[in-house]
């Protein structure tokens, strides 16, 4: 048995945990905040590697994420989803993106004005506030606990894993660490379940997922922005590009918005061993495309 702390409550610290136990590992959870307050609780969470670099150990991270989110939705586990996705890009490719051999059979088509390309694959969703809940049951010791330094978990453990997220700016001395802001308008769902995304509008990037009883309307990406201020006009605009994107959303009743701060990292994100400490932040807005990915990574750093 390995004594081990994780420090964070999100999304990458929940399936390290989860990993660290399934390995043997006694493991407790230092979070600041429960994952309901988590930056992860407010996010579209549909796998795909927004933002990230074509980086072979992402694309590992990736495909393993995706091939476990097709298990847990073949064993039914809660909040957890397939959905067909069309990615409409307005610049032609000739060839597949780099991302595409961990999304099993991705298909690349032509699309209407102003679109060059679409792109159809299916891709797992997470209805973020039950899955959280389904991690957190399965993890044996949570503590709800803030701390000023690392140090304070080495003391206590043989093995810590620094999944903190934005916090990570502070407690590693890490410039590279910044806010990017996100902003998503929640709606009824009218019965859609395909997701779409068109990154490039010159608008404002725009997506529409849609879960079970909502759906998620997106977005902003605002790099380096760390307020969290609700901005009506923000989500008018959103609204107003998704149902120009989706025109049955047209009506759909809002249900509210969220905003929240995404942990990127200048560089991409930092999933390395130093001395007894595993480092695991960064992921900007790809934390739940990766995360099961970084959990593997992060106990076979921790355990060997």
């Amino acid at each position: 048995m390995t004594d081990v702390i994780v420090l964070g409550g999100g999304v990458i610290g929940l399936t390290a945990a989860v990993r660290l136990q399934e390995r043997g590992a006694d493991v407790t959870v230092w979070a600041a905040d429960e994952p309901a307050e988590t930056v992860s609780s407010m996010a579209a969470a549909v796998w795909y590697p927004t933002r990230t670099g074509a980086d072979p150990r992402v694309l590992r991270w990736a495909a393993d994420t995706y091939a476990e989110f097709r298990r847990q939705i073949d064993e039914g586990v809660p909040g957890v989803l397939l959905r067909r996705t069309r990615m409409l890009l307005r610049h032609p490719i000739a060839e597949l993106p780099w991302w595409a051999p961990a999304a099993g059979h991705v298909e690349l088509r032509g699309a209407p004005d102003p679109y060059a390309n679409a792109l159809i694959f299916d891709a797992p969703l997470a209805e973020m506030p039950v899955y959280l809940g389904w991690l957190r049951k399965k993890i044996k010791n949570i503590e709800r606990r803030r701390v000023a330094s690392l140090g304070e978990a080495t003391a206590e453990a043989s093995i810590v894993v620094n999944a903190t997220g934005l916090a990570a700016a502070r407690l590693c001395d890490d410039a590279r660490v910044h806010p990017v802001r996100g902003h998503v308008v929640i709606v009824e769902n009218p019965g859609l379940d395909e997701s779409v995304r068109d990154e490039d509008n010159p608008a404002g990037v725009t997506y529409v997922h849609p879960r079970r009883e909502d759906v998620v309307l997106g977005g902003s990406f605002d790099d380096g922005r760390g307020d969290t201020d609700p901005d009506p006009e923000e989500a008018a605009g959103i609204v107003e590009r998704a149902t120009a994107l989706v025109p049955r959303l047209r009506g759909a009743k809002i249900l509210g918005d969220r905003i929240g701060l995404r942990p990127a990292r200048t560089g991409g994100a930092r999933v390395e061993r130093e001395g007894n400490i595993i480092h695991a932040y960064g992921h900007g807005g790809a934390g739940m495309t990766l995360s099961w990915g970084c959990a593997e990574e992060v106990a076979r750093l921790a355990l060997g």
